[in-house]
């Protein structure tokens, strides 16, 4: 049995396993390939770009988050990427000891530390980002223009959806 199991292979097994469950089975095949294809980009842009510059996709991601931000407030950058704030700490760790980015701690409090990308992070952050965006944009080369626009507008609906929901449940738990 292969390690790895094809997009196709995969769908066959679960609908072999789940067909007599009472499910949204258009829902799962699109969850499902979603998660797949985000894993499948996320290996590829490690592998094509991330790697040869010594970084991994989350020290990627928080590089990318204090810099589009011009800085942020730990709590900020690991909400921002997506991370636990004990991820975050190994993280920030890693590139702070490559010179990347900076630590400051809060005058006012010093539980706050405020990230900053240092000036070797800021000049490698403008090198590859677009090396980034260049395989970014292999990965959709095979769409035409208007299903890369509705495949970004399906994207971001899946999105802002799960944001409302989440930003409701909060508002209810503080009620």
């Amino acid at each position: 049995m292969p390690d790895r199991h094809t997009l196709a292979e995969t769908e066959k097994a679960m609908s072999a396993h789940v067909s007599d469950l009472p499910l949204n089975f258009p829902a799962a095949a699109a969850v499902s390939s979603l998660y797949r294809a985000a894993n499948a980009v996320r290996v590829h842009l490690t592998n094509s770009v991330l790697r040869q510059h010594g970084l991994t996709w989350t020290g990627f991601v928080v590089l990318w988050v204090v810099w589009i931000w011009d800085g942020l407030e730990t709590r900020r950058a690991a909400e921002n990427a997506a991370i636990s704030k004990a991820t975050l700490t190994g993280v920030v760790k890693t590139l702070e000891a490559r010179g990347l980015i900076t630590r400051r701690v809060s005058e006012t409090d010093r539980r706050l530390v405020h990230l900053e990308l240092t000036p070797d992070g800021l000049s490698l952050m403008k090198e590859l980002y677009p090396i980034f965006n260049a395989a970014e944009a292999e990965v959709v080369a095979g769409l035409s223009p208007r299903s890369v626009a509705q495949l970004t507008n399906s994207l971001r609906s899946i999105v802002t959806e799960l944001e409302t929901k989440s930003t409701a449940a909060m508002s209810e738990e503080a009620s």
